[in-house]
């Protein structure tokens, strides 16, 4: 094997990134971090290292997870490297100002302590570019609406595993209608009991089956509100 190691450092912009991609593939956490660092001292901003090297290689992978070729383990370990990536680069982005996709607030509902998926959607969410706040499992109405006011998100998203806890979704709805706060933020909701119709029933924008469909979900609907803001 050592023969063949591969030397980042040795590697052209193109074949680094190249790499990259295959590195966070294969969830390496440390050999990201490298890469990060060389493309930065190399003169990339940390932009165009964030998108190009990391978010480029976690649409990959978001894909593989979609068509059911990687397994949850597997997302798990690429997400863990892009953090690693990511941890070098969040204060370089806020210092140069980059811009960012879009912001979330995340978290699992009251009476529901499942975490694994919605941990999946904030990581895969923060590979696209969105800045991400998870509010951890067992989240009452007055917790989301606090971290909407805080955070100013452009999404909310809300998860639950259990059939008995999915109807507090509603009332976490119902409650930001209440406040005519409803029409401020994109409503994002998952879990395995849950399906197109329940998300309609409830008033959400939109049921995500997991967290690849998830992101593209969000891409596209903070897209079609910036158009709309814009117009």
């Amino acid at each position: 094997m050592a023969d063949d190691e591969i030397i980042l450092a040795d590697l052209s912009d193109d074949e680094l990134v190249m790499q990259m991609h295959d590195d966070l593939y294969d969830g390496l956490k440390e050999e990201i971090e490298e890469g990060v660092n060389l493309l930065i001292s190399r003169g990339w901003t940390p932009y165009d290292t964030l998108t190009k090297a990391l978010v480029a290689g976690m649409t990959i992978v978001g894909a593989d997870f979609r068509d059911g070729i990687l397994f949850v383990p597997e997302v798990l370990l690429a997400a863990n490297a892009m953090k690693g990536g990511m941890f070098i680069l969040k204060p370089l982005l806020i210092a140069t100002g980059a811009p960012r996709m879009g912001k979330m607030v995340i978290g699992t509902v009251k009476g529901d302590i499942h975490d694994i998926g919605k941990n999946l959607v904030g990581m895969m969410m923060e590979g696209a570019g969105f800045e991400v706040r998870d509010l951890g499992i067992n989240n009452s109405v007055e917790k989301y609406l606090a971290a909407l006011e805080e955070e100013k998100p452009d999404i909310l998203g809300m998860s639950a595993l259990l059939t008995t806890t999915m109807p507090y979704m509603k009332v976490v709805i119902d409650t930001m209608k209440e406040k005519g706060m409803r029409e401020d933020y994109i409503v994002l909701v998952g879990g395995a009991p849950l399906n197109e119709e329940f998300s309609k029933a409830i008033g959400a924008d939109a049921y995500c089956r997991d967290a690849a469909v998830a992101v593209e979900t969000a891409k596209a609907l903070v897209l079609r509100k910036h158009n709309q803001m814009n117009a």
